[in-house]
């Protein structure tokens, strides 16, 4: 299990090297978050960025920068203007909007691209559903499972197993993500082959039927006064420039937690979502060389044609 050491302002060890923590900037009046040390979060990217990169590299990135008092994602060049500071240390693929305009999103093809972002206050790196040169065609599925108010972990889990029983069902292989908030991520890879709005509609279906079949217990609702006591389940992740937080990511939130890969024979023993913290960079170096999470995310099988499927309900044992 992981330290569970929660601290910021504190001297942390990673590795043979030693930093202090420091507050690096304040949290915005509107987003619920302490203080973080940006130096903190560096020094972790610089040491996980070669576990990191699988995952993340040509995958187009939508980036939670924290300096000056507050945060911000930064979600192209353009947008805000400070993207022009990347000019020189990452990669950028032109994509034409519904509007037509043409903007440059970023992307890193090395753990030194990764490091790069962090050093200019790069505190999440959320990821697209496709990789640069194959914008149009996902190469996974992500259902965000988003408990509501009074929904405990121990339900979170429960519902990720039972959506790993429906993906089963329809032959397909998925994996588990504590997100470092609130709930887990159920991950598809997917041979990048369907556009955007197959893998969507398939995704809403997929959750539909769920909601359906458990309305006690699942919702699709997009109104969170409409989500109490349940789960949503988040299929709006499978849309053209929807991002999902990707593996290893810190998050801008208390103790700085990590999204964390996750075997499922384990998810009966983590207690959080934020289990993980950038304090346990050692224990999760020694997990991501484990053969329980060796080939993690990775899975060549294509999605379904949508018709007529009914994911298995009923709570797990």
């Amino acid at each position: 299990m992981p330290d569970t050491q929660r601290a910021t302002g504190v001297s942390v060890s990673m590795g043979a090297r030693r930093e202090t923590a420091r507050p690096g900037w304040t949290p915005e009046p509107t987003y619920e978050k302490p203080d973080i040390s940006v130096r903190a979060t560096t020094l972790y990217y610089e040491i996980v960025a070669p576990i990191m990169l699988p995952f993340i590299r040509g995958r187009l990135l939508n980036l939670f920068r924290c300096r000056e008092g507050k945060c911000f994602f930064q979600r192209s060049r353009a947008h805000p203007p400070t993207g022009k500071e990347f000019d020189r240390l990452v990669h950028f693929e032109a994509i034409e909007q519904k509007n037509g305009r043409i903007e440059d999103y970023l992307y890193v093809e090395n753990a030194d691209e990764i490091i790069a972002c962090a050093k200019v206050q790069t505190v999440e790196f959320h990821g697209w559903g496709s990789r640069a040169g194959l914008v149009e065609a996902p190469d996974r599925m992500v259902i965000d499972l988003d408990p509501g108010e009074s929904v405990g972990f121990a339900s979170v889990k429960d519902a990720a197993a039972q959506l790993r029983r429906s993906f089963d069902a329809l032959g397909l292989e998925s994996f588990a993500l504590l997100t470092g908030s609130k709930g887990i991520h159920v991950v598809v890879p997917l041979v990048a082959e369907a556009g955007w709005a197959e893998v969507r509609e398939f995704a809403k279906a997929f959750c539909t039927a769920l909601a359906q079949a458990d309305p006690a217990r699942f919702t699709i609702a997009l109104r969170k006064d409409q989500r109490r006591g349940r789960i949503f389940l988040d299929y709006l992740r499978n849309q053209r420039t929807a991002t999902a937080i990707l593996p290893y990511s810190a998050r801008a939130r208390h103790g700085a937690p990590v999204a964390a890969p996750l075997a499922w024979d384990e998810l009966d023993e983590i207690g959080a979502s934020s289990a993980f913290t950038i304090f346990d960079v050692e224990s999760l170096l020694r997990r991501s060389r484990q053969k329980k999470l060796r080939g993690w995310g990775i899975a060549e099988q294509h999605l379904p044609r949508i018709g007529g499927f009914a994911p298995t309900s009923g709570q797990s044992s």
